[in-house]
């Protein structure tokens, strides 16, 4: 399916002409047939001699409407513009092409009407020579007739042509559904309506809903329609209608938005690049992207860019185009290109200019090297969620940039990280010789590393030694400095009686104190069971050697008899042999070995 807008000057025949091609009625309140124009947004489809489908959009072209029209072109690929010939070119006209100028739409087709009327050629080539100077550029147009049928054959014939040259649509991107309407059906609940641009939604899929005082509300998409058919999934671009779980009409109404979950990031602050000098734009504006429309307050940067303050946050990406208009003139004051959806803060004197030159050659691509310099680091979800267009699961990863598991770090980062957790390495070990390692999370903390799964590969590629959770300098240990040869004495005696284990003053007679203590079981050099039991890290398996021997099963009583030891040394040794399975216990009294 393909989506058209219509656009035009109020009672030019927008809405005769959708219907003609249709067959069906695009006004749908009773106020406007009662009136003769239409009001809000109006829908009707048909299929092309092509056999492609072609649903329209048709919006009201009266001013003071204009905020429905907006809401109705916003999302909208291509434009149908429509000129009557009995009245040629006016001031709705102007407004309309002025937003599908701002909007940045470049795929149209101009329409004639009411050429049984008047002579359509002097307001055909009036009209085309408008539009070329536009975003639209030399476009197709055609003469036309609804009351009278000439021209539609013809017109039909160019709507094939205009929905060929439609880019591909992305099926498989993640799903931002503008919602036009929203509305309740007995029996079903709560249903929406709007543009699918890109992605594809299906019955059971659960979406999150944004919106005025809504974020982040979790729906479940209870059934799908289009062009009044029922579907198990319908992909971009089509005109959809949700039937939602789990939310009210109220919560979705025109400008919300149904979103894939957590891969957006809805923003209150955006940089952007205006059609128009931004100093000569009011201070506050509405801002209609998209159905939603938000109060905005404008603040210069530099050139034609400026940063937007949103009155409430919105899904936005780089590359969106919008439209500011102003309020009280009801008119569009400029077109907007939303370059950055997660600008610094601009907190010093002279950075809104300075940000104003960064931004100056900005395109409103997403440029995931320059996302990243920027940052310094940022996961794979993040740049996602800012519209970068690379799928980082399959490769693509510019140079500057290393990917770490689910992170992608900048390189010159990733090297100073390395660098930074070295210095501190080399600091801890002259002030404390004793622990001269860090663990993984003060490695973290030392280095500015924004999470501890990436500290391991960070210290290996700083040269670094990574072991039982802690970092340190290669072929540095604990330098017990003159305890040394207390410890020395401690593990000859250990040796000579495995399980003769020190008592507090055999430990203080050999200047071993608590961080000496410490510094000798971190590298390895003791053991320590519960009850502050310290053997040589041989000792269990000494241990084994001797209760295998024994009678099996034994008590604790034999063991300590066999091994020549205590009580407050052989309760602490065979728990822990249990909980290494090398030997099971059998009752309170009874163990065996493990054979």
């Amino acid at each position: 399916m393909h989506v058209l807008a219509t656009a035009g000057h109020v009672d030019h025949g927008k809405s005769a002409l959708v219907r003609a091609l249709t067959g069906i009625e695009p006004d749908r309140w009773e106020e406007e047939h009662r009136r003769g124009l239409t009001i809000d947004l109006g829908y009707a489809w048909t299929t092309l001699p092509s056999g492609e489908q072609v649903a329209f959009v048709d919006v009201p072209g009266h001013q003071r409407f204009i905020g429905n029209m907006l809401a109705g072109l916003g999302p909208a690929p291509a434009v149908v513009f429509v000129v009557a010939a009995d009245e040629g070119w006016r001031q709705q006209s102007g407004e309309h092409l002025a937003a599908v100028d701002a909007l940045g739409l470049r795929h149209g087709l101009l329409v004639v009407t009411r050429s049984d009327l008047a002579e359509p050629g002097p307001v055909l080539a009036d009209a085309r020579t408008r539009l070329a100077a536009s975003s639209l550029g030399q476009c197709e147009a055609v003469a036309v007739s609804a009351r009278t049928g000439a021209g539609l054959p013809e017109l039909r014939q160019a709507l094939d042509r205009l929905v060929a040259g439609l880019p591909d649509p992305v099926t498989a991107a993640r799903v931002r559904l503008w919602v036009d309407r929203s509305f309740t059906i007995r029996g079903s609940g709560t249903v929406v309506t709007g543009t699918l641009g890109e992605g594809t939604i299906a019955v059971g899929d659960e979406l999150e809903v944004t919106g005025q005082g809504v974020g982040g509300q979790r729906v479940r998409v209870r059934g799908l329609q289009s062009l009044e058919l029922p579907h198990e999934s319908v992909a971009a671009v089509a005109r959809v209608a949700v039937n939602l779980r789990g939310v009210g009409t109220a919560e979705v109404a025109r400008g919300a938005a149904l979103l894939t979950p957590d891969a957006w990031r809805p923003t209150a602050v955006a940089d952007v690049r205006l059609g128009t000098d931004p100093r000569e734009l009011p201070s506050h504006a509405m801002l209609h992207v998209g159905t939603a429309a938000h109060e905005v307050r404008v603040r210069p940067l530099g050139g034609d860019t400026a940063r937007l303050v949103l009155s409430s946050p919105l899904p936005l990406r780089a590359g969106d185009r919008a439209i500011l208009r102003d309020p009280g003139a009801q008119r569009v004051v400029s077109g907007v290109l939303v370059l950055d959806v997660d600008p610094p803060p601009l907190r010093r004197r002279g950075a809104g200019a300075r940000r104003g030159a960064e931004l100056a050659g900005a395109t409103g691509a997403a440029d995931l090297a320059v996302e990243v310099r920027r940052r310094g680091a940022m996961t794979v979800g993040d740049a996602r969620a800012l519209g970068v267009a690379i799928d980082v699961a399959t490769g693509g990863i510019p140079g500057s940039v290393r990917r770490q598991g689910d992170w992608l770090v900048d390189r010159e980062v990733w090297q100073g990280w390395g660098a930074a957790l070295r210095d501190a390495l080399e600091r801890r070990t002259r002030e404390q010789p004793l622990d001269p390692t860090l663990t993984l999370e003060a490695a973290r903390l030392a280095a500015g590393v924004p999470d501890r799964g990436l500290v391991p590969a960070v210290a290996r590629d700083a040269g670094l030694e990574v072991e039982g959770g802690r970092v340190g300098l290669p072929g540095v240990t604990a330098s017990l400095g003159q305890a040394e040869e207390g410890l020395r004495r401690l593990e000859e005696r250990l040796a000579q009686s495995p399980f003769a284990a020190p008592e507090r003053p055999d430990l203080e007679a050999a200047g071993l104190g608590p961080k000496e203590v410490a510094a000798a079981v971190r590298t390895g050099r003791l053991l320590r069971l519960p009850g502050d039991v310290l053997l040589l890290p041989s000792g269990p398996a000494e241990a084994m050697r001797v209760l295998a021997g024994l009678s099996q099963p034994f008590t604790t009583s034999e063991a300590r008899q066999a091994l020549a030891t205590t009580r407050r040394v052989v309760v602490p040794l065979l728990e822990h042999l249990d909980g290494r399975g090398w030997t099971r216990r059998l009752d309170a009294s009874h163990r065996e070995v493990v054979r």
